[in-house]
């Protein structure tokens, strides 16, 4: 989808006047000035994908709001990447999936860990000690000092959670 004539001005004008300071910004963040440069596109690009931009009153603390998303995003990314390549390490070379296994394996994974960011923290670890774990909801419930009628609800709002993420977007 290309941006309207509008949006695409706007951003233009945000470039034009913010750039440097986005890069700025995240390179504090990152400690590195290319993937500070790489991250500040991503930010500007974000918005070019907009069919249409909010009325930005302060447009510096919009850019960092989005910016700062995109380098949480860029962190738990290699925080996963990490995590996987641990675990691949562990695997017999035999067993070790080829590359685009692996970026497939990565891009699922973040998939799933953003709807999970969609939940709150306490209905994420009742899913998750469910899901991951095996726990019944008795020893969920026992577990986090919960009843087991809250810990059906906090299933509920996951499940439901989860569909739409799937389902509804």
């Amino acid at each position: 989808m290309l941006p309207s004539a509008t949006v695409h001005d706007q951003v233009k004008s945000l470039y034009g006047n913010h750039h440097a300071w986005v890069v700025q910004i995240l390179r504090r963040k990152l400690g590195n000035h290319h993937q500070a440069m790489d991250l500040a596109q991503d930010t500007f690009v974000r918005l070019l994908r907009q069919e249409q931009l909010p009325t930005i009153a302060e447009p510096r603390a919009y850019l960092r709001t989005l910016a700062s998303r995109l380098c949480g995003e860029h962190f738990r990314r290699q925080a996963l990447e990490l995590a996987y390549v641990r675990s691949l390490s562990l695997t017999p070379a035999a067993e070790v999936p080829s590359e685009e296994t692996r970026l497939l394996v990565i891009e699922a994974l973040e998939t799933v860990g953003s709807v999970l960011d969609g939940l709150g923290s306490k209905v994420r670890e009742v899913f998750l000690l469910s899901q991951l774990d095996g726990l019944t909801y008795p020893q969920i419930a026992e577990q986090l000092g919960l009843t087991v009628n809250m810990v059906q609800k906090a299933m509920l709002k996951a499940y439901r959670h989860c569909y739409a993420a799937v389902y509804l977007a």
